[in-house]
């Protein structure tokens, strides 16, 4: 409350003033990967981004207390929700789960208490023996929302998605090691989303990563 104070014009007696966001009115988003940050969006009247590309668990529990709880505000007279959505898109579904093989190496990593810079990719059915039965199950889990593969897989992955969750926004993350084959999946989730916003009422909204 105190945060959205400061981007109002300032009131008489106002001790402290944000330089220069006073009276810019800057939206203000609730972010969050529990119940907790629904049910404060809600409560609040303001737009939520859940992190559903790491937590998808909780992601439509959090996506019901959001919309069931929403009050109307002075920010928005309804409910208004961004999802995370990991998309890794490449010319083959083969090339595309490769890729992906980055991030699931990064979330092991940080399953083991390993953190590190973003891994090359390796080749899948090797990573997979690598792992014990129970880094298996949590990983798939972890990365259950995560969208790989050529342009048509993508395009039913992501249509479902939104078909599931009527989110009114994504934002996508693109954790892949290579920059070029990073720039190129972004390329053809353009072409997938623009295939797509004829029969899908939300906004895609690719966000690059550097």
């Amino acid at each position: 409350m105190e945060l959205l104070a400061y981007f109002r014009e300032p009131v008489p007696g106002q001790k402290v003033k944000a330089v220069p966001g006073a009276g810019l009115n800057v939206p203000v988003w609730i972010l969050g990967s529990s119940l907790f940050g629904a049910q404060l969006a809600a409560e609040l009247g303001l737009p939520y981004a859940f992190a559903s590309h790491f937590a998808p668990a909780q992601m439509m529990p959090a996506i019901q207390v959001y919309r069931s709880m929403f009050r109307p505000s002075e920010y928005l007279d309804r409910s208004w929700l961004m999802l995370g959505l990991a998309v890794v898109a490449a010319d083959s579904d083969k090339e595309a789960q490769r890729l992906f093989t980055s991030h699931q190496q990064m979330s092991l990593g940080l399953r083991r208490g390993e953190p590190g810079p973003l891994p090359p990719p390796v080749d899948p059915n090797h990573f997979q023996a690598g792992l014990t039965p129970v880094e298996r199950v949590e990983l798939q889990q972890r990365l259950s929302t995560a969208v790989v593969g050529a342009a048509e897989t993508v395009r039913a992955g992501i249509a479902d998605f939104i078909r599931r969750t009527s989110a009114d926004e994504l934002i996508v993350t693109g954790q892949i090691f290579d920059h070029s084959a990073r720039v190129h999946s972004y390329e053809i989730l353009k072409e997938v989303t623009a295939q797509l916003a004829g029969a899908v009422q939300s906004e895609i909204q690719p966000v690059s990563e550097f």
